[in-house]
């Protein structure tokens, strides 16, 4: 069992810039593939970004590529979403989720094993 919890998520001007931090607990964190998703208001949950195990794949959503960047720390099992030029279409709920392994088909909700909780993360106009 891995539990993920979430933080950094606030309120900024559009511009601006966030990082999301995911903690997760377990001792083979290295072998998770992570996954960044996104929730707004009335809408379905969607991909953000991806990760392999040891970092060496990265993936980005369309809509987010030039501006976030997804990387680990696999010494203090945590995922981090640093997000620049923040728009507020970019306003949703955001969870990490881990992939206990297989083929790593990082962008399906359903191919995720542990979900967080979410951070709320706010774009003002």
């Amino acid at each position: 069992q891995v539990q993920l919890v979430e933080s950094g998520g606030g309120l900024v001007q559009a511009g601006g810039s966030l990082r999301l931090s995911c903690a997760a607990s377990g001792r083979t964190f290295s072998s998770y593939g992570m996954g960044w998703f996104r929730e707004a208001p009335g809408k379905e949950r969607e991909f953000v970004a991806a990760i392999s195990g040891r970092g060496g794949s990265v993936h980005y959503a369309e809509s987010v590529k030039g501006r976030f960047t997804i990387s680990r720390d696999n010494a203090k099992n945590t995922v981090y979403l640093q997000m620049n030029s923040l728009k507020p279409e970019d306003t949703a709920v955001y969870y990490c989720a881990a992939d206990r392994g297989g083929p790593f088909n990082y962008a399906l909700l359903a191919d995720y094993d542990y979900w967080g909780q979410g951070t709320q993360v706010t774009v003002s106009s």
